[in-house]
């Protein structure tokens, strides 16, 4: 996967590059789609997809959608706050709280984006589709219901 450094210390990922053709009177339309992360390691994270007839214009406007859409992630200490099993679409995926030392025990994308919100210490599965779109998209809403668990136990009653 490619990596890069964005400003105000964001990285970025490019998570899944897909060619798509489409047939057309004159044959075939030729196109591409990627879905690209952006995260500070200090609880912020965003994904953006983006379409294109080349691939260097399907990655930037993937970049831009990523950095208008980026949410903060509840980081304690260096892993998440509880266990989670999200259902979304065909996507399911579980992640737990892991021992301090253990590092990330999540493969495919699941990894790349708790790398870059900035968690260390984190168990996961994958128990759904293959879809990487599908499987990030998984991993942003189980991250929100977090962050929305947090918030509202924290607030006042």
């Amino acid at each position: 996967m490619a990596e890069g450094v964005i400003e105000q210390g964001f990285q970025e990922r490019v998570l899944v590059v897909n060619r798509v053709a489409k047939k057309i009177k004159g044959g075939d339309k030729i196109g591409f789609a990627a879905l690209v992360a952006v995260g500070d390691g200090k609880g912020k994270l965003g994904m953006g997809y983006g379409k294109a007839q080349d691939l260097r214009t399907a990655v930037e406007k993937a970049r831009r959608r990523a950095k208008a859409k980026i949410i903060s992630v509840p980081i304690v200490g260096t892993t998440i706050p509880h266990r989670i099993k999200v259902k979304s679409g065909a996507a399911e995926i579980l992640i737990k709280p892991a021992p301090s030392g253990s590092g990330l025990i999540v493969g495919g994308v699941i990894r790349d984006l708790l790398e870059l919100a900035g968690y260390q210490d984190v168990s996961g599965k994958i128990l759904g589709t293959e879809s990487k779109m599908a499987n990030a998209q998984a991993v942003l809403v189980a991250l929100q219901e977090l962050a929305r668990e947090v918030k509202r136990s924290s607030s006042p009653k």
